[in-house]
């Protein structure tokens, strides 16, 4: 959608300079950016490059602005996060058509409220709630009991498994399975053998939260999982059965959490993060990729970060690697 400079600015509430009736089509990077693009600049260095490149306007911050020549300028305090405004600013989500396809599965029991969309070989199950404005795409199947909130976006090929509270303005990309039974044994040593433990609980997501494809979320086992209002999950993390992920949580690809995890607000996680069970992660912590937590074990710090395997405090586990570096030259 093509929009004035002047209409982008007083969108995402930031300071013009310049002049406010260029016009712009699309966002992109200052190394690609062709003449319609709106470029954003982190620092000094950025907007040198951005004021050289064939961009027609400039998100930046309070730098020197006459290096941008006569390029219009529209001034943030965090940049970046005035840049994604803009994007959805230019680029609103598709409205998709509020209809049931012909062939898709819903129970006469299920209430749907309008608009809703749902597309070709959704299956919906008994009881079923679906909120105003909510996708359903191809494929996916949603659990009877199960209810999803206003707004959400489930694409396609996704399980909903039956009972699992949904909130409002979900995202859920395609192949996700939320609800399934956790991770639970219990061993009869007379025979060997391993007998199920109920997997009876809830899984809740509340709202403004966004799970990446081929993500799995257990239920709990007796109680409830629950993902608070605003995490972000990425592809291909598994989030075992109690686990308590708190409110904007940001957890990068191919992490696993065991069981009974409680992970506090505005905590971190980097790729392959691994935790063992009943640990607990406090508000604010950042824990690199690749980092290892014990079952039970408690890190905390607000700001603080982690890394390694058993997690320590970045300085030290700098320092470890740093005292090894020097054995091994010592043993040469």
């Amino acid at each position: 959608m093509e929009r004035t400079v002047r209409e982008i600015a007083e969108a995402i509430h930031t300071q013009l300079v310049g002049d406010g009736s260029v016009r712009v089509k699309h966002v992109a990077s200052i190394r690609s950016a062709k003449s319609g693009d709106l470029v954003f600049a982190q620092n000094e260095k950025d907007l040198q490059a951005a004021a050289a490149s064939s961009a027609s306007a400039v998100i930046t911050g309070e730098f020197d602005v006459g290096k941008t020549g006569s390029k219009p300028l529209l001034i943030a305090q965090h940049p970046k996060l005035a840049f994604s405004r803009a994007a959805n600013f230019l680029y609103p989500p598709a409205k998709r058509a509020a209809a049931i396809h012909s062939s898709a599965v819903v129970d006469p029991s299920a209430k749907l409220d309008a608009p809703a969309a749902i597309d070709a070989n959704v299956v919906i199950g008994k009881n079923v709630h679906i909120g105003a404005g909510s996708w359903i795409g191809a494929g996916s199947v949603i659990g009877e009991d199960a209810s999803i909130g206003a707004d959400c976006e489930i694409y396609p090929r996704v399980a909903v498994y039956p009972g699992c509270m949904i909130g409002d303005r979900v995202i859920v990309h395609a192949g996700a399975v939320l609800g399934s039974d956790g991770f639970g044994y219990v061993r009869d040593a007379a025979s060997g053998r391993y007998e199920k433990f109920p997997q009876i609980g809830q899984l809740v997501i509340e709202d403004d939260v966004e799970i990446g494809a081929n993500t799995t979320i257990d239920r709990g086992a007796l109680e409830v999982t629950r993902i608070a209002r605003g995490a972000k999950i990425d592809n291909l993390v598994h989030i075992g059965h109690n686990c308590q992920i708190g409110e904007d949580v940001v957890i990068a690809a191919q992490t696993g959490l065991s069981g009974s995890i409680v992970i506090e607000k505005n905590v971190v996680l980097g790729g392959q993060v691994g935790i063992g069970e009943h640990a607990c992660i406090e508000e604010g912590v950042m824990l690199g990729g690749q980092g290892g937590v014990l079952p039970g074990k408690i890190l905390r710090g607000k700001g603080e970060v982690f890394w390694g395997t058993p997690a320590h405090p970045l300085r030290e586990y700098l320092q470890q690697l740093a005292a090894l570096g020097r054995l091994a030259r010592k043993n040469r």
